[in-house]
């Protein structure tokens, strides 16, 4: 008889089963995909669809219609009650309609200029490819009428009106406008790029709110775009912001250059990097790369002549000189 108190014995049979004991894979956390700048560029580059933009206008229109019958309604019934008052009211509506009215003039000018730089770089390009030299002076012509009053680029131009006797076929003057009046814009335009990777980056990091972030991005980079159309001699209105905005981004999605799994990103999100940092931290990595090809994108739809004489800049320097510091090489936060 067993002792109560002492340790108990179980008797296990020779022929039970076995049942193996496996280990727990550890599920890996997913690869950042920039979300952020995913659903920038899905919303930029998405096709517009004719019966929302008819439904839109004629929207605007009844609106904008009763508001009018509206404010004729209440001034002249005011001016019935009270002629000052009346006169008053009369006076500040139409204070607001100029102003209405030179917003629309500035819009209206900026997608000109716009157009008009659009309409140069086609026409250096075409003047490159015949080799015409009369198409490639006009074009030198329209860019010294361009950059005429910009106090960065008169010794450029001081350059270009030296040595453009000099040049015999239409490519080497050309290429003499591009050194004497790009490179410096170039300089100036891929700063703006780093700086709102930087940007873009720091605030995907450090936002923990899932909206906040893609807002945070979408700014960034329409200032950036604008910032660098201004650089480039554009005019950075509201609407031709939006425009150079869908016109980069649309690139950009065509050419598949926004995706995260290609060598140069996808090394940057698969990598060890981003194995020993946070998610947030590794979204802010990948939102920030791609910021910075939205950038350099935007330069060349921008840029009044096409690269030619001067190499592209390139995406990986950018990108490396962007994010240099911004977090540790190691892979660890700051």
């Amino acid at each position: 008889m067993n002792d109560p108190k002492g340790p108990v014995l179980i008797d296990i049979e020779e022929d039970a089963p076995h049942v193996p004991v496996t280990e727990v894979e550890a599920v890996p956390d997913p690869v950042p995909q920039g979300d952020a700048m995913q659903s920038i560029a899905a919303l930029a580059a998405r096709p517009p669809n004719r019966l929302a933009r008819w439904f839109w206008r004629s929207f605007a229109a009844v609106a904008l219609f009763v508001l009018s019958v509206a404010a004729w309604d209440f001034v002249t019934n005011l001016i019935i009650r009270s002629p000052i008052l009346g006169g008053i009211a009369f006076t500040l509506i139409g204070l607001f309609l100029l102003v209405c009215l030179a917003l629309m003039i500035r819009e209206w000018a900026a997608l000109l200029r716009l157009s008009r730089i659009d309409s140069l770089r086609a026409a250096a390009e075409a003047a490159r490819s015949a080799n015409e030299m009369p198409a490639a002076k006009r074009v030198v012509k329209q860019l010294r009428s361009l950059y005429g009053a910009r106090e960065d680029l008169r010794w450029g131009l001081a350059k270009l009106d030296e040595r453009e006797i000099e040049q015999l076929d239409a490519d080497a003057l050309l290429d003499l406008a591009e050194h004497a009046l790009m490179e410096p814009l170039d300089a100036v335009a891929e700063r703006e790029v780093e700086i709102a990777a930087r940007r873009v980056a720091t605030a995907t990091a450090l936002i923990p709110i899932a909206l906040a972030d893609v807002v945070a991005a979408l700014t960034a980079n329409i200032a950036m775009i604008r910032r660098i159309a201004e650089i480039y001699g554009g005019r950075g209105g509201t609407l031709g912001s939006w425009r150079l905005t869908r016109a980069v981004f649309a690139h950009l999605v065509a050419t598949g250059a926004v995706a995260v799994g290609d060598d140069l990103i996808g090394s940057i999100a698969g990598g060890g990097l981003l194995s020993k940092v946070s998610r947030r931290f590794g979204e802010g990595l990948i939102n920030g790369a791609l910021t910075a090809r939205v950038g350099l994108a935007a330069m060349e739809v921008c840029r009044p002549l096409p690269f030619d004489a001067r190499s592209k800049p390139s995406v990986s320097g950018t990108i490396a000189r962007a994010l240099t510091g911004l977090f540790d090489t190691k892979g660890n936060a700051p």
